[in-house]
């Protein structure tokens, strides 16, 4: 059986850590800042993980953890 390609789109907005947890971006912060809170910017600053329901469907995009 061939190796299982990574998926562009996912490499590109996940990063494993070093525990194996997939972090991601926040949404809602790329454009249309002008309209939107501080606090809502500030909320979405920080570092995000990808849920434990979601996780594993990612890990087969990126081609990890068997």
């Amino acid at each position: 059986m061939p190796k299982m390609k990574t998926h562009s789109g996912a490499k590109k907005r996940f990063k494993v850590t070093a525990n194996g947890k997939l972090k991601r971006k926040g949404a809602n912060k790329n454009h249309i800042m002008g309209k939107k809170k501080p606090e809502m910017k500030r909320r979405q600053g920080g570092a995000f993980y990808v849920g434990p329901t979601e996780a594993p469907r990612m890990k087969r995009l990126l081609a990890i953890g068997g």
